[in-house]
């Protein structure tokens, strides 16, 4: 993997359903094509058509792995969809989701977008009572223990296991007569609710919806139950209540601009932040560059703000995808060239805010600053549009381990000697929350803070 690629968070994966639409399974397709920001490793479908279930999973991107051969012979009027990107686990076909099995309440399929942090002690406890797991997934414990509770239907199975599951999680369920869509009581996980014609759709984001010209409907509430069946759509609140901690980064970087998260722009809350920014950390400068493309709406604002003319002076190659993964040290030796290139004719000479999203590992951005040095600038001032990071995620977000990150190991003035910049600000956290219109007391700010809205166990599943 290319350096620019380890360098980041990333989403772990994202998730697309729709019931009762005769083709399912191509506009689960689209969906998930426009959710494949949230995983690029692989991708799957399971649709529902008539008593039985069938599945498609593949590494590989959405375009190129789900074809119209594929599509064709996944029929049926109700479709679960998965893009997956994959942590420290294994990268197998056994990883792929939606997983699909076969037990005593029938066939049930399921994705999840999300991380159990205690899915190891279920998984030990499993194993000894004789379940065969095939994954590495957390998501596995799920099913066996839905197969393993005596219920009288399978929702209420789900409904059971859950009520008694931790963690983060987003889930889509399907059945022959059913989509089950479920998200966590603290609603760490984004998922929104939509309507295409007479169809009921879920996704993780809004962006999904506009793609297929589907209506935004609203979010699924954090720790609710919905059934899709062919009587209509039912609403429950099966769980006990938590404090909600919705998932702040979703707005930093994950969700897309054009999508709507927890009610907000993203689009427009990254124009805000950087606003801020430029009042919490102005520059002398005489362009505002973005980091592409994840910097691009904050360092809007900021110039904005700041009254600086904006110029995307770093150009990104949007065709690497993941060719780079494990090259010869030859082609890895060009490092972010191989993704960012400066336009020397706007930089030459003049003083540079380099506005982006975060500092990782710092490396990539010690790389940025000299890139943009050596194609002339005068002065390099990096800009932050959130606090540094400090700590690991454990609800479904693939981060380096705490010693890994930069900002947990070396002072803001330490981290600018690190990665060459004549200046470094980072947004505040208030000043983060302010933009984006969350409530501190409702939002998971542990990457910044420490601070985690639940207990967390030793590992965390891949």
């Amino acid at each position: 993997m290319t350096e620019f690629l380890l360098d980041k968070f990333h989403e772990e994966c994202g998730v697309f359903g729709i019931f009762g639409h005769s083709e399912a399974s191509t506009i689960t397709q689209l969906g998930l094509f426009a959710l494949q920001h949230r995983g690029q490793e692989a991708c799957g479908i399971v649709s529902a058509d008539g008593p039985d279930l069938l599945q498609f999973r593949s590494p590989g991107l959405v375009a190129d792995v789900l074809t119209e051969d594929v599509l064709n012979r996944l029929t049926g009027p109700a479709a679960i969809g998965h893009t997956r990107y994959s942590t420290a686990g294994k990268n197998t076909i056994k990883e792929v989701q939606p997983f699909l099995v076969t037990c005593q309440h029938g066939q049930i399929a399921v994705c999840h977008n999300g991380n159990l942090p205690f899915a190891a002690q279920k998984r030990a406890e499993l194993e000894k009572a004789g379940a065969i797991f095939s994954s590495t997934s957390d998501t596995e414990t799920i099913l066996h223990s839905i197969a393993r509770t005596p219920a009288a239907d399978v929702i209420e199975a789900i409904e059971s296991v859950l009520r008694d599951t931790e963690g983060a999680f987003s889930l889509l369920f399907l059945t022959p007569q059913a989509l089950v869509a479920v998200r966590d009581p603290r609603g760490f996980r984004p998922l929104v609710l939509g309507k295409l014609k007479g169809a009921w759709c879920v996704a993780s984001e809004t962006c999904a919806f506009d793609l297929i010209d589907a209506e935004y409907i609203r979010e699924v509430e954090p720790g609710e139950m919905i059934i899709i069946d062919r009587t209509g759509l039912k609403s429950l609140k099966p769980f006990e209540a938590k404090s909600p901690a919705v998932c702040t980064f979703e707005h930093v970087y994950f969700s897309r601009p054009d999508s709507t998260i927890y009610g907000r722009s993203v689009n427009q809350s990254r124009h805000k932040m950087g606003k801020r920014l430029a009042i919490e950390h102005p520059a002398q400068a005489d362009l505002v560059v973005p980091v592409p493309d994840s910097g691009v709406a904050a360092a809007i604002g900021y110039a904005d703000e700041s009254d600086i003319n904006y110029r995307q002076a770093i150009i990104r190659n949007h065709y690497i995808g993941r060719t780079f993964i494990e090259p010869s040290q030859s082609i890895r030796s060009f490092g972010v060239r191989l993704k960012l290139n400066p336009i020397k004719d706007l930089i030459e000479g003049r003083r540079i805010v380099l506005v982006d999203d975060s500092i990782v590992r710092g490396t990539t951005s010690k790389k940025i600053v000299q890139m943009v040095r050596d194609a002339g600038a005068a002065e390099v001032h990096m800009r932050i549009s959130c606090p540094p990071t400090i700590s690991p995620c454990y609800y479904g977000v693939d981060t380096p381990r705490k010693e890994d990150l930069i900002a947990a190991q070396m002072s803001v003035e330490e981290v600018r000697s690190y990665i060459g910049a004549d200046s470094l600000g980072y947004l505040s956290h208030e000043g983060m929350l302010e933009a984006i219109g969350l409530d501190s007391a409702a939002s998971c700010t542990a990457c910044w803070t420490g601070k985690y809205p639940t207990l967390i166990a030793n590992s965390k599943a891949a």
